[in-house]
């Protein structure tokens, strides 16, 4: 993860939680499309949040949209400074505050009453808590682990649209198992003779492989925080959430 950053914070201009942040004082379209945008993108971490802390499948939902529905609605943004500037951070915080307030006691509304701002599937959702390795894991610690994954599997997305929009998608299927070493990784020599490539030719792509994602990574980490400063800070953080 030791990617040279840009040399100024103009890289972080365009980036979703910067927009945010700026536009907080002002009815910004912008402002209003880049945080439904991360809300879409992380509804997940917060549901199995909710599911870890004992709150039953529904009611886990109908919390996520409700919370979402409120943060878009309501002046929360005011919450947002550049020295809390982490959307991880600030959208925890805000969910607890939401759980803190009448609305968790008042639950007894109609199930399904709440606007709609994310698509979320039960079935997946459920799917996705059920294959938690670890129940014993505390709801924060699972948070931060499911905000990681939501990182990981968008910058391995991005990357794999590159590879098949030039041309190399079989390339990809060879050597994605290589990006983190996995087990079941086929030898270089291997791919080589499957892809008709030398073996120093395949070492070399795999190279560009890792730089590649860790760029994207980098990349998907900056539009949750406002500063470069921030970014490889979120990355340690994030990762020590899987334990040693």
């Amino acid at each position: 993860m030791n990617s040279t950053p840009p040399a100024s914070d103009a890289w972080f201009v365009t980036t979703h939680w910067s927009v945010v942040i700026s536009a907080r004082e002002k009815d910004s379209p912008r402002s209003a499309d880049a945080l439904e945008t991360l809300c879409r993108t992380y509804w997940y971490p917060l549901y199995a949040y909710l599911r870890r802390q004992g709150r039953p499948p529904h009611d886990a939902q109908d919390l996520t949209q409700g919370f979402f529905a409120q943060l878009l609605q309501k002046d929360y943004l005011r919450a947002a400074t550049r020295e809390k500037g982490k959307f991880r951070t600030f959208l925890l915080v805000a969910l607890k505050r939401f759980l803190a307030n009448e609305w968790d006691r008042e639950h007894a509304l109609k199930r399904g009453g709440f606007a709609q701002v994310v698509s979320i599937d039960q079935e997946v959702a459920e799917s996705r808590f059920a294959a938690e390795p670890s129940h014993n894991v505390q709801p924060d610690v699972l948070f931060d682990r499911q905000w990681a994954m939501t990182l990981l599997e968008r910058a391995m997305a991005q990357l794999q649209e590159e590879y098949v929009a030039s041309g190399r998608a079989k390339l990809f299927e060879y050597l994605q198992s290589c990006l983190a070493r996995e087990e079941s990784a086929l030898p270089y020599a291997e791919i080589a003779a499957r892809l008709n490539l030398t073996e120093p030719a395949v070492k070399m792509a795999v190279h560009r492989l890792r730089n590649r994602y860790r760029e994207i990574l980098r990349a998907e980490v900056a539009h949750t925080v406002s500063s470069a400063e921030e970014v490889e800070e979120e990355i340690r953080l994030l990762f020590s959430a899987f334990g040693p």
